[in-house]
């Protein structure tokens, strides 16, 4: 029994792996610093230029490898071959897998609709971008080939225009880039999510890109607003345009811009049919918001929702109640359902292997030096081989002088290595023009085949001198650029899809409805999140739930209708009202405000207003001790705008801000310990958002403004102690008897 215990045993050793390595199953202790460079940063270097971030040709390595193995198949021109068929081979390129290829194929297809300008002519299920619901067929059932404009990717890549790299296992060549005709970076819309970076490109109309980019080319300076109104979605819809931020988007590369969903209304059967949505939504998650809305009673006009897609298609249908304005309805949804939604740039593109974030016209300038290289290799390429052909006509039209000498050199030369040498001797040609010579068949060793062949000769030389011609010239090069972009233009430009409508008016259309106005409590974090919970609610509520280490900056009684003013760490406001955001509950966090309210990248909500009159004022303290009292009334706009740029001064670092609705005592308190006593009206007010301020507390050298708070009558037992006749002071240090009083304060 023993024995066998010891066969079993030895036997389990042997069938375990780890028993045959070296040191396994030891903890090692490893610096963090270590495993990050070793184990982490391969992997996200690898995520950044290899999957994620697109390149100048508009493409990432997964659809460049899928289309290239298209092209490689023949499948530009011909019938159509199953999905299957095409995922199989692109694994030659791709080992990521079936699935992520497949995936890939239906993402560039014509009949998943998420392209202006689709590479993939698809034939079968293969979804819908706008559905969340509708899921493409597996590769088995469905077929595809190459659209036409493929050929503008694929018509010079033979011609050494890009460079060839070797694929994953070293069996095969691959390209690095496509020698695109076209900017296919900014006609066709990409997204990609790397490792502490992402990409959000959206798409321009083509004939607009192409307008732009002939007149860049011309003038680096040209004005490309004049040619590129707005971005264009293949879903259509309406772009909420601003000037201001659709010129940060061209000019930065980063920004955002409203696109809102397009309806009609039927008389006949009283209901809104929406036939466009933004391109950040799906049908679902409109119909889902819809519904919600109208269970918590925000939405009571709406009496059935239904989702009516099919094959000629988009559309959602809404039944209205009687007496219901339409138009008024679709103000409300576009502000509480992604019936509007905004789609947020980060035009971050691999230039030669590195990140970077560039505007619309460094995009363009960017992709005309990338170009303009392709041309430059491609002339070069077809004028070595121009050069390469002549050669050898100018070999063959000597032997045009003799053809019986040649044929003697041939006939009475004994060896067959001692042909090439002979010819070279009797004719005075080279090796190269004598091999060419030699390999000519016997029935092609008449006067006219040669003088056919021969006869081209002066043309090619006319072709080589204007190929060099070309490469000597910059602006020959552009000129031809030029031409394949107006040519391009004309072959595939459509008309806009997204109709462009103007924020100034659509702020004058967004009446605001009546919402149900009760009592409600405001809280606001100190790191910016934001709860409305109502009285009854608060009353059986625990404890207010916070995230770690955040604290409440402001908990305040007001109505469902106040107006509410965030500003932010950027020197920014956003308006909107309590209304906007969902009642909520002591036990949860509340809504971050920077994500509900869409501000910028890195932007987070310092402070908050509520205000039903924009009475009172906004005084900014900032750390140098310098105050600016601004008129709330400042902050009223007449249009609905929610978003106010310099709405305090930048260029100091703010230390506190205060809304007070009438003059008060205030307490400064400094980090060197001195304390300053003021009262608000002796601060004159300003009009001007972004102001200065006046100096109210003096800093010693390497101390800031701390804290600001109200004073608290009795606090101090001499008051006039921290008081000032003139402004600005320094302040005092407590004194010994208002020591114990602040200690129980703290």
């Amino acid at each position: 029994m023993a024995r066998k215990k010891k066969e079993i045993a030895k036997t389990e050793e042997e069938m375990n792996p780890n028993t045959h390595i070296l040191g396994a199953g030891t903890v090692l202790r490893q610096n963090i610093t270590e495993t990050l460079e070793t184990n982490y940063m391969p992997y996200a270097m690898s995520v950044i230029l290899s999957r994620a971030i697109p390149e100048i040709d508009g493409f990432k390595p997964s659809h460049r490898k899928l289309l290239y193995t298209m092209y490689k198949m023949g499948l530009l021109t011909g019938a159509r071959t199953k999905s299957a068929n095409i995922v199989g081979q692109t694994m030659k390129l791709n080992p990521h897998g079936d699935a992520a290829i497949y995936d890939t194929m239906v993402r560039l297809s014509r009949g998943y609709e998420a392209l202006l300008h689709p590479f993939v002519d698809s034939k079968g299920n293969f979804g819908k971008a706008y559905s969340r619901d509708m899921q493409w067929a597996a590769p088995r059932y469905t077929e595809a080939k190459l659209a036409p404009i493929c050929a503008e990717l694929f018509a010079e890549i033979d011609k050494d225009t890009v460079d060839f790299v070797d694929n994953y296992d070293n069996t095969m060549k691959e390209p690095s880039l496509l020698p695109v005709k076209f900017p296919t970076v900014l006609t066709n819309p990409t997204t990609g999510i790397a490792v502490g970076m992402a990409s959000s490109i959206c798409s321009f109309n083509l004939q607009e890109i192409c307008e732009t980019t002939v007149a860049l080319i011309k003038d680096d300076n040209a004005d490309i607003t004049e040619t590129l109104k707005a971005p264009d979605f293949i879903g259509g819809g309406q772009l909420v345009y601003d000037r201001d931020a659709m010129d940060a988007i061209y000019r930065t590369g980063r920004g955002g811009f409203k696109v809102r969903a397009r309806y009609r209304y039927d008389k006949d059967n009283r209901c809104i049919e929406i036939t466009e949505i933004p391109p950040t939504t799906t049908a679902e998650a409109i119909i889902d918001k819809i519904i919600e809305k109208y269970k918590s009673g925000s939405v009571r006009e709406i009496s059935d929702i239904r989702d009516e897609t099919d094959k000629s298609g988009l559309k959602i249908t809404i039944d209205l109640k009687k007496g219901t304005d339409p138009d008024k309805l679709m103000q409300k949804l576009y502000r509480v359902t992604p019936l509007e939604d905004t789609f947020s740039c980060n035009f971050n593109l691999l230039i030669a292997g590195v990140p970077k974030v560039l505007g619309v016209r460094d995009i363009l300038l960017e992709w005309i030096a990338f170009r303009t290289e392709g041309v430059r290799r491609r002339v070069f390429f077809e004028l070595t081989k121009a050069k390469e052909k002549l050669h050898l006509l100018e070999g063959l039209q000597k032997i045009l002088l003799d053809i019986d000498k040649a044929i003697k050199i041939i006939r009475q030369t004994e060896e067959e290595s001692e042909v090439v040498p002979n010819l070279m001797i009797g004719f005075g040609i080279d090796e190269i023009q004598a091999n060419y010579v030699a390999e000519i068949k016997l029935r092609h060793l008449n006067r006219e085949y040669i003088l056919k062949r021969t006869q081209d000769i002066e043309k090619l030389r006319k072709e080589i001198e204007e190929m060099e011609d070309i490469l000597a010239h910059k602006s020959r090069v552009k000129k031809i650029i030029v031409n394949e972009l107006n040519e391009i233009a004309n072959k595939y430009g459509q008309p806009r899809k997204t109709e462009i409508i103007f924020a100034i008016d659509v702020a004058f259309e967004e009446k605001e409805e009546e919402e149900p106005d009760f009592p409600v409590n405001l809280f606001f974090t100190k790191e910016g999140y934001f709860k409305k919970i109502t009285p009854q609610a608060l009353r059986t509520s625990g404890e207010q739930k916070l995230k770690e280490g955040d604290e409440m900056l402001l908990e305040l009684e007001a109505t469902n209708n106040t107006e509410l003013l965030f500003f932010t760490d950027k020197c920014q406001v956003y308006k909107s009202k309590a209304s906007e955001f969902d009642l909520g509950k002591a036990s949860v966090l509340g809504d971050f405000v920077a994500s509900k309210l869409g501000m910028d990248e890195g932007e987070t909500a310092i402070y908050m207003v509520a205000t039903l009159d924009y009475k009172g004022y906004v005084m900014f303290f900032f750390e140098n001790g310098k105050v600016a009292k601004v008129d709330l009334t400042a902050y009223a706009t007449k249009t609905n705008r929610k978003k106010l740029i310099k709405a305090y001064c930048d260029k100091f670092p703010i230390g506190a801000i205060r809304h007070i609705t009438e003059d008060c005592d205030l307490v400064l308190e400094s980090t060197s310990g001195r304390l300053l006593l003021i009262n608000t009206g002796a601060i004159s007010p300003k009009t001007t958002k972004d102001t200065q301020g006046v100096s109210v507390m003096t800093m010693k050298k390497g101390h800031i403004l701390k804290k600001v708070r109200d004073y608290k009558k009795g606090e101090f037992a001499k008051p006039y102690r921290y008081k000032t006749k003139n402004l600005p002071a320094a302040g005092a240090l407590l004194s010994a008897e208002d020591t114990g009083e602040q200690m129980s304060l703290i």
